[in-house]
């Protein structure tokens, strides 16, 4: 295998001439997105586009952006990332359908041995990070290496995931935990508000 495969499959690799240049081509694509003037979004968006696995329809992030080689990012339609995203993506980072990120949210697949001496060897490994559809993180979000998020979740301000959070639920706190359920008494509520602001207009 090679080192990027170790990589992918969450074993133990050492980075090569290949994750080098990944990288670099990440950075380069990076640099031309973060000085992209706001006037110019839909030609910062195409930097995006080059970069990542699959971007769908209606994706925009704000600059700026950090990732380790963005080629192993996928996200889906109507994507929103508020600024200073960051992605260390050594495995499979998979978003889904009408996701919204706050500011400062952190995708980490990256991780390192326990042991010191494997880790001053600079072996390192990766696990993917999957985040389902309809989901709202806030700001300041940290997900650890190897989480799976359900569908139809928010996730609160500064909240450390680190164990998967099942569908249909408010999570929040360090280390991230289902709060309570999103109910039908949510969705009526919020109806009622989207209703209330129609009326006005």
């Amino acid at each position: 295998m090679t080192e990027r495969e170790r990589m992918l499959s969450a074993r133990l690799y050492m980075g090569d001439a290949e994750l080098g240049e990944l990288n670099a081509n990440c950075r380069r694509l990076m640099e031309k997105f973060n000085a992209t003037r706001y006037e110019r979004d839909s030609d910062r968006m195409k930097y995006i586009r080059e970069l990542f696995a699959h971007v769908g329809e209606n994706a925009y992030i704000e600059p700026e952006v950090y990732f380790d080689y963005g080629c192993h990012i996928s996200v889906g339609d109507n994507f929103y990332a508020n600024t200073g995203l960051i992605i260390l993506d050594q495995c499979k980072v998979t978003i889904g359908n009408n996701v919204f990120f706050g500011p400062r949210v952190n995708i980490y697949c990256a991780g390192h041995p326990i042991d010191a001496g494997v880790r001053n060897k600079q072996l390192e490994y990766g696990k993917p990070v999957t985040i389902g559809n309809d989901v709202w993180v806030g700001g300041n979000v940290v997900f650890n290496p190897g989480v799976t998020v359900g569908d139809d979740v928010v996730i609160g301000s500064g909240a450390v995931v680190t164990r998967d959070i099942p569908s249909h639920v408010i999570a929040g706190g360090n280390p991230c935990k289902v709060i309570r359920e999103i109910t039908d008494e949510d969705r009526l509520y919020w109806e009622e508000q989207e209703r209330e602001r129609n009326s006005l207009q």
